[in-house]
């Protein structure tokens, strides 16, 4: 593959609701690009995007995958992203890499929830948007219908810069309304012609859209467009790209990836209107202390970032990169400034797909793949010593879905850790923890599906799992203030054990045991005191009904008793163990953890969700345009990531933490208890 510079170079992000056919459409563009020599299909397991072994068995994409192509002498890197909810921390990590998003609806079903969250993303980072209507020669398939329903949700800046040619309902070929021509298919070919004249009136409407959206990115252009003078093609050429970048305009494209129609007018369109990275505005970044704007150039120090981890069956893990400036060689040193260390790197290659393809070198505004670096993770920035950018951690969607997750044969917690962490160096939305306190090993992420992937992939690496609802981090305390008397007395030939405590317990406001001491006359000689606090200290991770941490609890030692030969600290300590227990008399109670959650929905579901808050026990603190905010109990979230999808068709999405303990209702009490038993 050649070397390319900025200019030539576009960075294109594949982005869709599921099934609107991005795997497909990468796959038609490899296809006329010539990588490969025919085109596969996702339901036989072929294509170029889906390799990976779970997407061959699932038949849809679950990982981002690069497709580097060349067209018109332009390098085109592809980043296809999955479609699917459970995976959208792909799409955040192309579209921190990516100049444009290509969005993909279906002419069948057009704007899909995931077609929303693209573009709100896409919104969020400032990227330019185009659009591609696949599947325009489906039965039941409506552009004008599709076309309309996007202005309504994208606006007026959505507009049609190819309209599609039907005769007796069958896709013929597509109007170019910026080249004013008609391109009609012929096999695998395209003949010229004019415009049909049934489709003439409604090329030129949509042509003096196009020239009203780009007159308001170009003061000349607009200087024309209120003195009426027409606008060249070249004028509309530089005009949509400039408005492109400027996002004032999303351009329309139409076609069928699975037979190939309309896709070539689409790269041609890529070349023509997708921003270079040398026309994009300046990425900023951290210079020390200062913001500072990255200067493009070849020639500049080296600012770039790791965007994505691949874990490669073959060659290990691979890095890719995107160069926002500076230019990068074989056997370069680059310096990892989140970590603060130098990696060597050997050979510099592009993919596509799993295809490895090796470079010279690559330049400011590309994006190239690494093998095998020891400490760089995603996210981490490189430079040049003594330059030393850093970029903003790329933000990607949290967890929230979180499950138990053990060994089905005893003693493979450890293969568990260890595939863990393979799994999280891929996928950043991934979190894995071994919680002490509940004994368990959890993992989160985005949906069932996700966490499903986890559980096929810990099998692939030879670790079988099973998953089971995470236990619930409640808490004990007391509401009664009690005396209690613990003794340890025993004797078994020689020296004995003796320890006497008296001690007082009562509620206080402590995350944990208050210990203090009361004691007249050496009852309970002083270097023993530590020892029976050190009891306590254990029992209150004991729990008092249900085995759960005790709180807000304070032990005042006032008396007992010792033997000049028999105490010891293991006495007293035992005796200490003994009067806790009495606190089963100092009217206990559990205490249940209460989060605070803010749910964001477009304002059509605020009454399912309140109804389904108050069902789960929750509270409705207030309700705001499209967000509903309430205090709801932890037990009750375990199912709410795929509950919230199902009540709002996926357009919802919560934040929730952790707010403060409060006592549990005598039902959730006695639920608690007998769940405990064993």
């Amino acid at each position: 593959m050649n070397i390319y510079e900025g200019k030539k170079i576009r960075n294109i992000a594949l982005l869709s609701h599921s099934k609107a056919g991005t795997t497909s459409l990468a796959e038609a563009m490899a296809y006329n690009a010539g990588v490969i020599s025919r085109i596969g299909k996702v339901e036989d397991g072929n294509t170029v995007c889906d390799y990976d072994s779970e997407e061959v068995k699932r038949n849809f994409s679950i990982r981002s995958s690069l497709v580097a192509l060349e067209w018109s002498g332009h390098k085109l890197n592809i980043i296809d992203t999955p479609g699917y909810f459970d995976f959208v921390g792909e799409m955040d990590s192309a579209i921190s890499a990516a100049d444009l998003g290509l969005i993909v609806l279906s002419g069948k079903s057009g704007v899909g929830v995931g077609t929303e969250i693209a573009f709100k993303k896409a919104e969020k980072q400032s990227l330019p948007v185009m659009f591609y209507v696949n599947k325009v020669d489906h039965e039941n398939s409506h552009f004008d219908k599709v076309v309309e329903a996007m202005q309504g949700v994208f606006g007026p800046k959505a507009v049609p810069i190819q309209i599609p040619v039907f005769e007796d309902a069958e896709y013929k070929g597509y109007v170019d309304v910026v080249e004013n021509k008609a391109y009609m298919f012929e096999g695998d070919k395209k003949r010229v012609t004019d415009i049909p004249e049934e489709y003439y009136a409604q090329a030129q409407d949509v042509k003096g859209a196009i020239c009203e959206l780009i007159a308001e990115a170009d003061e000349e252009l607009l200087e024309k467009f209120f003195s009426d003078q027409p606008f060249t093609y070249e004028d509309l050429k530089s005009g949509i790209y400039k408005a492109v970048i400027e996002r004032s305009i999303y351009p329309i494209m139409c076609g069928s990836a699975t037979s190939n129609k309309g896709v070539v007018g689409l790269m041609d369109n890529l070349v023509l209107f997708a921003p270079s990275p040398e026309d994009m505005p300046a990425k900023s970044a951290m210079l020390g202390e200062e913001i500072a704007e990255i200067e493009f150039g070849d020639d500049k120090p080296l600012a770039a970032q790791v965007f994505k981890t691949i874990i490669d069956p073959f060659v290990g893990k691979l890095s890719l990169v995107r160069v926002y400036s500076g230019s990068v060689g074989k056997n370069a040193s680059l310096y990892n400034v989140n970590k603060a260390m130098t990696e060597k790197i050997g050979s510099v290659m592009t993919l596509c797909g799993k295809e490895k393809i090796e470079l010279e070198k690559v330049c400011a505004g590309d994006i190239f793949a690494v093998a095998k670096l020891t400490d760089t993770e995603t996210g981490d920035t490189f430079t040049t010593q003594g330059k030393a950018y850093k970029f903003d951690e790329i933000e990607f969607s949290p967890a929230v879905y979180t499950m138990a997750i053990s060994p089905k044969a005893r003693g493979d917690e450890e293969k568990i850790s260890s595939g863990m962490q393979k799994l999280l160096e891929e996928d950043k939305t991934l979190k894995f923890e071994n919680n002490s306190e509940i004994k368990q090993l959890l993992v989160s992420g985005l949906g069932d599906q996700h966490i499903d992937i986890v559980v096929s992939r810990l099998k692939a690496m030879g670790t079988d799992v099973e998953l089971s609802q995470p236990k619930v981090l409640y808490r004990e305390t007391i509401t009664k203030k009690i005396q209690a008397e613990g003794k340890h007395k025993k004797q078994s030939g020689g020296h004995g054990q003796y320890g006497h405590v008296k001690i007082e317990f009562e509620p206080c406001d402590s995350e944990g045991l208050v210990f203090a001491e009361n004691i007249f006359g050496g009852s309970v000689p002083k270097n023993f005191h530590p020892a029976v606090e050190k009891g306590l200290q254990e029992m209150m991770s004991e729990g008092i009904q249900a085995g759960y941490k005790v709180v807000g609890v304070k032990a005042t030692l006032y008396d007992g008793s010792y033997h000049d030969v028999d105490s010891s600290e293991m006495a007293f300590k035992m005796a200490a163990h003994l009067a806790f227990k009495e606190l089963v008399n100092a009217g206990p109670i559990i205490l249940e953890p209460i989060g605070h959650l803010e749910v964001e929905i477009p304002d059509e579901f605020t009454g399912d969700i309140m109804g389904n808050i108050n069902k789960k026990r929750g509270r409705v603190l207030g309700i705001e345009p499209g967000r509903v905010i309430a205090e709801i109990p932890m037990s009750e979230m375990y199912r709410y990531a795929i509950d919230l999808r199902s009540m709002t068709q996926g357009r919802g999405s919560y934040t929730f933490e952790f707010e403060r303990y409060e006592q549990a209702p005598p039902a959730v009490v006695q639920k608690i208890i007998e769940e405990n038993k064993g």
